[in-house]
């Protein structure tokens, strides 16, 4: 499985559409699994969020819904 491949393909189909970014940023495996067929294992699934996170332009959402996915990423590390 090329983990950069997948992670190329869902970055090219997110980036211009902020309904995808928030829903992947809000609940990444589900949105991996339902919209883009993607099933794999744990560590691997983690590979692919991961890496489309670091690849993500958030520059196309406003301030305010950066602002709260920003929250959100806050949260997740526990501060």
């Amino acid at each position: 499985m090329d983990i950069q491949k997948i992670i190329a393909d869902v970055v090219a189909k997110l980036t211009g559409n902020p309904d995808l970014i928030k829903s992947f940023l809000s609940n990444p495996v589900e949105l991996l699994e339902k919209t883009f067929g993607i099933d794999l294992p744990d560590d691997q699934i983690n590979q692919v969020i991961e890496g489309v996170k670091g690849k993500l332009d958030l520059g196309n959402l406003d301030v305010k819904d950066a602002a709260g996915l920003l929250g959100k990423l806050k949260g997740l590390f526990g501060k």
